[in-house]
């Protein structure tokens, strides 16, 4: 296996710190102590670059938040780093070692990873689903139980190392991770260190396990096969594997037939000739739509959640739902003209700052 060094010094270098800003910065850019590191971003480029060349950097602790998700108002706990210099530093890094965490990746592992979101995975499940009906016969969804929480922080040090033989970023590393007892949810560096940590279980039921088809959604997996029996086998192997990992399956897997039971996976229902948005997906999406329409004036956050809907819509067959439910209590150009303006407005804003600020100097 290849091991990648001399990174730190790519980390710390001033551009790779600049990019690190911009990048950290996109969608917070209203934000007064971001507007102000960007007005001035060659000062706080060299404080990082000083910072970390220096090792003098200290991991600020998180400011922790419980937000509650979906329909059923799943709570969780999440991690907020300060934006300087924490998220800064982390997408500093990222910009260094992200092409060495996705060498290997499975194909298929979707979520978290560019050019890999939900509607990658759909497109597979969809081409499997209709071509392959033999090896599609059965399927077996799978989850994770506590996956961030279980995440063993020694054992995915020691797979760094056999990836990354630089000890000034793996102690950088250390040093970040360290702040939480396990995988910190809602920092940079968990999303891409959670797909690295499965890699492992995904080879294992491709290569060894042999799965025909196999997709995975952070850690929700799920597996086609052609028998119960061959899926059974594939789960309680799995199950060995993981616990290896210090990780654990839910109790609540599923093995169905195709034909019985449609598959609902990444916020769809798959049938084998049509993919429809899963209940509570399409009850989000109509409840939003009309709290928006009852508004007297429309704001930039509505506009942005509903042209969003409407994308999961179009890759769905549920064009009757929006002709019943969407349609009649939404313009689209008047949404699309909100979304046009703000951004110019805000684009405006940033540009004439820097102006004022360059015929100051």
């Amino acid at each position: 296996m290849k091991r990648y060094g001399h990174l730190y010094e790519k980390i710390y270098d001033k551009e790779n710190v600049k990019e690190a800003i911009l990048k950290a910065s996109k969608g917070k850019r209203r934000r007064k102590d971001v507007t102000n590191i960007l007005n001035n971003i060659e000062i706080y480029t060299n404080k990082i670059h000083n910072m970390l060349k220096n090792e003098s950097y200290i991991p600020s602790p998180y400011v922790v938040d419980q937000i509650q998700e979906g329909i059923a108002q799943k709570k969780r706990i999440i991690y907020k780093p300060n934006f300087y210099p924490d998220q800064i530093i982390h997408w500093a890094i990222i910009l260094q070692i992200r092409h060495i965490l996705t060498k290997g990746m499975y194909e298929f592992t979707c979520g978290s990873v560019p050019g890999r979101g939900i509607h990658y995975g759909k497109r597979y499940v969809e081409r499997w689903v209709k071509k392959d009906k033999k090896n599609t016969k059965y399927y077996l969804k799978l989850d994770i139980r506590k996956f961030y929480p279980s995440v063993n922080i020694k054992i995915l040090m020691n797979k760094l190392k056999n990836k990354i033989k630089d000890n000034k970023l793996l102690k950088l590393l250390k040093g970040i991770l360290s702040l939480a007892d396990n995988l910190p949810i809602g920092i940079l560096i968990s999303q891409w260190f959670a797909n690295f940590y499965l890699q492992n279980a995904d080879h294992f039921i491709k290569q060894e396990l042999k799965a025909t088809y196999y997709v995975r959604y952070m850690d929700d997996m799920v597996i086609f096969g052609r028998n119960k029996k061959e899926l059974h086998k594939i789960r309680r192997r799995l199950s060995e594997f993981l616990h290896r990992e210090s990780l654990k399956l839910k109790e609540n897997w599923q093995l169905f037939k195709f034909e019985k039971e449609p598959l609902d996976f990444m916020g769809f229902r798959f049938y084998r000739y049509k993919t429809i948005l899963r209940k509570s997906v399409m009850l989000r999406i109509t409840r939003r739509v009309k709290k928006v329409y009852k508004k007297s004036k429309l704001n930039y956050h509505d506009a942005c959640a509903i042209i969003s809907y409407l994308g999961w819509i179009k890759h769905s067959d549920t064009y009757n739902m929006y002709l019943k439910w969407i349609k009649p209590y939404i313009n689209v150009k008047k949404l699309k003209s909100i979304i046009r303006k703000h951004t110019k407005k805000g684009d405006a804003a940033y540009e004439n700052k820097k102006k004022r600020k360059l015929d100051y100097a």
